[in-house]
Parts: C-alpha cells; sequence; structure tokens
C-alpha cells in the first residue's frame, strides 16, 4: 500500500470505525501498513477532537454523537417489530401503476420487501441492496431506476451522479428513512453527502411519506436535510409519548401510530 498522509488516514480510520462501530489497534495498523504506535496516535487525536472514545486496544464511536454513523448491518438489527409493522402501513399507500422514490435505509428497506407484491410499480432509489432486492420481485411490471454515485457508509449512493439522477425524475410519492428527527432542526443525518439526494427526493415528488420509529425521535444528526413541514405523512410506531405525538402533528397533520 503506498504511504497515506496523516489526516487522510485518520478520515479513513474514521469511516472504519463509523462502520463497524468500533475498531482494533491491530487491525488497523495492519490494514495501512503502519506500527501500532502509528495507530495509537491517530486514535488519539480522534479522541482529542471528539470523534472517538479509547478503549482498551482500540477506540469506538462516541455514544449518541451527532456524527455516530452506524453501518447498514448494525441498524438492520434494531427495532425490527416496529420497522416491520411501519413498512407493511406503507405498502398500502401504493398502488399498480404508482411512481415511488425510496431513500436508502432499513425501514424502507422493509419497505421494499412488501412492495414486492405490488405489481405495475417504478421505484427510484439510491440504495443497491434496495435495488437488488425488487430486481426479481414475483410479479409483472415492476421497474427499478437505480441512481449512479458512491456508497456512504449506510449503503447509500450519493453524489454527483445520484443528484443528477433524482433531478430528472419527479415521482407520485417519495418514501423516506432518516437517521433522526426532531422539532428543531427536522429531519437529519451524519452524513453530509445525503443532504443534497435526500433533499431533492423530496424536492422531486408530489407526497412525502416519513418511515421513522419512536427512537428516531429526538436523535439529532450533524446535517439538516428538511423540516418536518416538507413531510405530509408520518408513519411511526406506538412507542411515542403523547406529548411527543401533539408536538409532532403541529407540523405533520397526517401522523399514523403502527401496534408494533
Amino acid at each position: 500500500m503506498s504511504e497515506i498522509l496523516p489526516g487522510r488516514r485518520r478520515q479513513l480510520i474514521l469511516e472504519r470505525v463509523r462502520a463497524a462501530g468500533a475498531a482494533k489497534v491491530a487491525d488497523l495498523a495492519q490494514e495501512f501498513g503502519v506500527s501500532d504506535m502509528t495507530v495509537r496516535r491517530d486514535l488519539n487525536r480522534l479522541v482529542k477532537d471528539g470523534e472517538l472514545n479509547k478503549v482498551h486496544g482500540g477506540a469506538e464511536l462516541q455514544s449518541g454523537s451527532s456524527a455516530d454513523e452506524p453501518g447498514f448491518q448494525s441498524k438492520s438489527q434494531l427495532q425490527l417489530p416496529e420497522k416491520a409493522a411501519i413498512a407493511t402501513a406503507a405498502a398500502k399507500l401504493v398502488e399498480p401503476g404508482m411512481s415511488v422514490s425510496l431513500t436508502s435505509g432499513t425501514t424502507t428497506f422493509a419497505l421494499a420487501r412488501a412492495l414486492r407484491q405490488v405489481p405495475r410499480i417504478t421505484v427510484v432509489t439510491n440504495s443497491p441492496r434496495i435495488a437488488d432486492l425488487l430486481q426479481d420481485a414475483p410479479v409483472e411490471g415492476q421497474t427499478v431506476l437505480l441512481t449512479g454515485g458512491m456508497r456512504t457508509v449506510s449503503d447509500a449512493l450519493v453524489g454527483p451522479l445520484a443528484t443528477a439522477s433524482i433531478a430528472s425524475l419527479h415521482v407520485d410519492r417519495c418514501f423516506m428513512g432518516v437517521h433522526g428527527f426532531s422539532i428543531e432542526d427536522g429531519l437529519s443525518t451524519p452524513n453530509m453527502m445525503e443532504v443534497d439526494v435526500n433533499r431533492l427526493f423530496l424536492e422531486h415528488s408530489n407526497n412525502n411519506v416519513l418511515l421513522a420509529d419512536h427512537s428516531k425521535f429526538g436523535t439529532k444528526g450533524l446535517y439538516r436535510i428538511a423540516e418536518l413541514d416538507a413531510i405530509d405523512t408520518l408513519i411511526t410506531d406506538d412507542g411515542l409519548s403523547l406529548a411527543d405525538v401533539d408536538a409532532i402533528s403541529e407540523h405533520i397533520h397526517d401522523l399514523r401510530l403502527e401496534k408494533a
């Protein structure tokens, strides 16, 4: 491996830890072809910058960090009953002949699984996993359009190719999954590259549906995608408190609580 400048190496180390949740010094040293001491210096710098927590033999993400971006695999194990209930309800909003967009995410992936049974729909997505899931759907007439772009930690395609693809289309309904949402900060993500893509998904749709289980409420990513008012319908689960329901309803008038 050619020598990597320290700043770039630290960024790559941070990406590895964000994807896996933690990393060991020995594994990082082997991957980047440097000494354990060099990796420890890099980790110390990242800890000092507030990016990571140091643990014995390595480092892990800071709990609750706005820049914390777990990988698809780790997120896919969370809130499974809630995601299933949300996906079932969302699928009822899709009828044959419709065009829909699905952003990348584990809840939208659950929706895509339900949409395999809906014929004659066009699905636009920036998720390779969703595109793969739908490509052999057991119904007639499904069309799947996958944007180009480069993959993020959460397995979304982003960048100029993705934005150009979305900007050229307009769909009946957008289904969006998010890292978090709140009254103050709206929809948010820890990944700067996903902001423009997700904003375009919302802008190039007649109707916007947010799919987010109750644990996402109050979670704030580093970058804002849009205000809550950009959403027409929120499909979530019944884990929200009455106070939270009242607060959200001031911004999203069609709020659907599904029993997990």
